[in-house]
């Protein structure tokens, strides 16, 4: 990866031309590398850890062909505590791929559909009237659980959607006049079609902002649709009571787990020993940045998506065998933590430009591209 030294000149409306700075374009790598050697870990602990997570990748699947990003971005939130939220089409094995991640790493899993009905305390749980004791004793909702998969989130009243942000952000709820905190690890994973908008609220930026990672799913390729097609022919059946019903992926799925949740914290405290150089931390400012003074935005990221990058960098470092990070996870990471947090202006969207075509220009400014990372 050559150097490639650019000269940025920052224009905001209104005020004067900033003065021209140097940048040196993601040729930094070796620098990464070499100050990454005094901060390593003992080789045989990372080695153990990659270890767990092949065996985790391995087992997931068995069940479920392709989507190798999709998983990786469960893993990554999974060991940096944050929250993912999935946009994609029904069908696309979602909620299976929780499911079987939840039995692969011996985690409670819960689901709720949302709908437009759903209350706070279907999700949180409420305060019943013990008839034998006449007293009230609390009811815990599915929210107390270590995974949990909020199933078409955006179907659900704005008053429900905020329920969650208590959760989400510090780990504990209020119930009455108690406060309980919820069990660790808590993951929230949610999905949502975008495509179909009747009966849906939109997520308010203060709630999207709570998502570590927005991931966009993609319909499977011909060969792994195929694969898909030939696993589901072969189920067969499963007798139940006095008959029996076609077997799905759920029936296979191996309830034996591959690991422990003291793997999963070794991972965690793994992710906090992946090391980050100065010069990785000045490109996450300068790219989180230039979304809040660029000309078609109206809103950019705020600190929280730098810290979301950075976290996240870590993780996908690790799970690549790495124990520092490289321009290359800022590159595959950065629409996935970057988009959600962002909104065009008018006049952006009269043009017909979109997200992904400004993110795509401030990482080619900056020169973070693919062929500068391959």
């Amino acid at each position: 990866m050559g150097g490639v030294i650019m000269a940025i000149a920052i224009v905001i409306p209104g005020k004067p031309v900033c003065a021209m700075r140097s940048l040196t374009a993601f040729s930094e790598t070796d620098q990464y590398m070499n100050s990454a050697i005094e901060n390593q870990r003992i080789p045989e602990e990372l080695k153990k850890v990659v270890e767990f997570i092949d065996r985790v990748r391995m087992r997931v699947g068995t069940v479920v062909v392709g989507q190798d990003v999709v998983v990786e971005r469960l893993l990554i939130a999974l060991f940096t505590g944050g929250h993912l939220l999935l946009q994609g089409v029904p069908g696309l094995a979602k909620t299976l791929l929780v499911s079987v991640l939840s039995k692969t790493i011996d985690l409670e899993f819960a689901r709720v559909q949302f709908t437009i009905d759903l209350l706070p305390s279907d999700i949180l749980g409420s305060e019943i009237l013990d008839q034998k004791t006449n007293e009230f004793r609390v009811l815990k909702g599915p929210v107390f659980t270590n995974l949990l998969l909020a199933d078409e989130i955006n179907r659900a009243a704005p008053k429900v959607q905020g329920a969650l942000l208590e959760a989400m952000q510090e780990r504990k709820i209020t119930i009455g006049n108690e406060t309980f905190t919820l069990p660790a690890p808590f993951l929230v994973i949610a999905t949502q079609n975008p495509i179909e908008q009747s009966g849906t609220f939109e997520l308010p930026e203060a709630q999207l902002d709570r998502f570590m990672l927005c991931h966009r799913l993609i319909y499977p390729t011909p060969d792994e649709e195929k694969e898909i097609l030939r696993r589901n022919s072969a189920l067969g059946i499963r007798r139940q009571d006095r008959g029996a019903v076609a077997r799905t992926e759920f029936d296979v799925l191996d309830k034996e787990p591959v690991g422990t949740t003291e793997d999963l914290i070794t991972c965690m405290q793994a992710v906090q020993d992946v090391h980050i150089s100065d010069v990785f931390m000045d490109h996450v400012v300068e790219l989180v940045n230039r979304t809040r003074i660029h000309p078609a935005l109206e809103v950019g990221g705020s600190p929280r998506a730098g810290i979301a990058l950075l976290q996240s960098s870590r993780a996908r470092a690790l799970i690549q065998g790495r124990q520092y990070v490289v321009p290359e996870d800022m590159y595959a990471l950065a629409e996935d933590v970057i988009l959600h947090r962002i909104r065009l202006n008018y006049e952006a969207l009269a043009d017909g430009m979109t997200g992904e075509k400004v993110l795509k220009n401030i990482m080619n400014e900056m020169g973070l591209t693919a062929s500068t990372i391959s």
